[in-house]
């Protein structure tokens, strides 16, 4: 695996309700972001930024992205651990704090539900996750705290 990798991302605004940014009430947050080759992500604001709910928006990938990248290194940790993962479940909750017109994420949380196959493997499964955030992308890229706070159960 080489030292750099590179994506790209169009992100195209598609809420111009035909006067364009004449006014805050005046435009639509909508947002069509475009990988070549991967299905389109309508994104928006959050709903109290005048957004859509219904759509995907920044805050709502970014925690998306964290937990992914938790999991996606959690399997390989359990991998290399010789730990069998059966299920795995997070519920990842992130806290943003405003100020003035910008803010910040002051922390995330991942409470991955983790069931593996068999007893003698729980004190592995959770050691993994040790692993598993120190070896995330996502999460080494952050200026805020993610916190794991993980479950992990025996099969059966």
């Amino acid at each position: 695996m080489s030292g750099e990798h590179h994506y790209r991302v169009a992100a195209t605004w598609t809420g111009n309700r035909g006067s364009g940014t004449s006014g805050y009430r005046d435009y639509d947050r909508s947002v069509t972001l475009r990988i070549d080759g991967k299905p389109d992500i309508a994104g928006s604001s959050d709903r109290p930024f005048r957004g859509d709910p219904a759509k995907w928006n920044p805050e709502d990938m970014l925690l998306a992205a964290l937990s992914e990248c938790h999991l996606l290194s959690y399997l390989h940790a359990c991998v290399e651990a010789g730990v069998v993962v059966v299920s795995y479940d997070d519920e990842a909750t992130g806290t943003m704090r405003l100020k003035g017109n910008g803010g910040a994420f002051a922390e995330a949380v991942l409470r991955p539900r983790v069931v593996v196959a068999d007893a003698s493997m729980v004190d592995a499964a959770v050691t993994a996750h040790e692993h598993a955030h120190e070896w995330c992308f996502i999460a080494n890229s952050v200026s805020f705290p993610v916190r794991v706070e993980p479950v992990v159960e025996a099969a059966g």
